[in-house]
């Protein structure tokens, strides 16, 4: 596990590994599940799995201790406007779901980013790495730091996922399940399969700093997605 600008190293197309977690794992088995798997953050979830502000303090607290970064995936893709706010809250990074409509992408940018990449507002004690720096220091250190993926679950976004990959975003992350859904109701969509959508989207993103992450489920996927052109995995 490494925590050295993970950003740049996504954005670098290194292969970067992270595993989801429980906000109510203990410290113990948070350190132990990142080391035996060589992970390079964790994965949090509110979408789908119950989620308090005071929770998600204690557990990015308890990662930053262990020099963990976090990456924590919102609610519902409308609350792009509370990113700053969930921010505040201390994760590294943050996953917004659904995304389909550029506007979303262009919404999540501005709140993730301080002044002038974006408006995110000054403020919390909680944020990552607080303590250490001052205003304009912080934010430039911040806009060089955290992560900000957009979730492709459905036709419109494969098809269109070239226009989401917006200056600002550094991963394109797929939702297989619910795209499998998206494609299921769509029987003559071009592409069959989730692996004929993860190989056009990483096509589209060649030339593109934004990668494409896979939740690939456990390691011996690994090989796979990563000769599709996958370079963050989720397992």
């Amino acid at each position: 596990m490494s925590e050295t600008n993970l950003k740049k190293r996504i954005r670098g197309g290194h292969h970067v590994y992270g595993t989801s977690v429980s906000m109510t794992i203990d410290r113990d088995s948070l350190a132990e599940r990142v080391e035996r798997g060589g992970y390079d953050f964790v994965a949090v979830d509110s979408q789908h799995a119950p989620y308090s502000e005071d929770r998600l303090v204690a557990f990015c607290n308890m990662a930053d201790d262990l020099g963990i970064p976090v990456n924590f995936r919102i609610k519902h893709t409308r609350n792009a406007y509370l990113i700053g706010n969930y921010l505040d809250l201390g994760p590294s990074g943050i996953e917004v779901p659904q995304v389909e409509l550029v506007e979303t992408v262009d919404e999540a940018i501005d709140f993730f980013y301080y002044p002038q990449k974006g408006i995110r507002s000054w403020g919390g004690g909680a944020r990552k790495n607080s303590a250490n720096m001052e205003r304009l220091e912080y934010a430039d250190w911040w806009n060089n730091y955290g992560m900000l993926w957009m979730q492709i679950e459905s036709v419109e976004a494969v098809t269109h996922a070239r226009r989401l990959a917006k200056t600002g975003v550094d991963c394109l992350s797929f939702g297989p399940t619910d795209l499998t859904f998206s494609m299921e109701g769509h029987p003559n969509y071009a592409l069959k399969t989730v692996d004929a959508c993860v190989q056009y989207v990483v096509r589209e993103l060649e030339s593109s700093p934004t990668t494409v992450c896979f939740r690939n489920g456990n390691p011996s996927t690994r090989n796979k997605y990563a000769d599709m052109g996958v370079t963050v995995f989720l397992e």
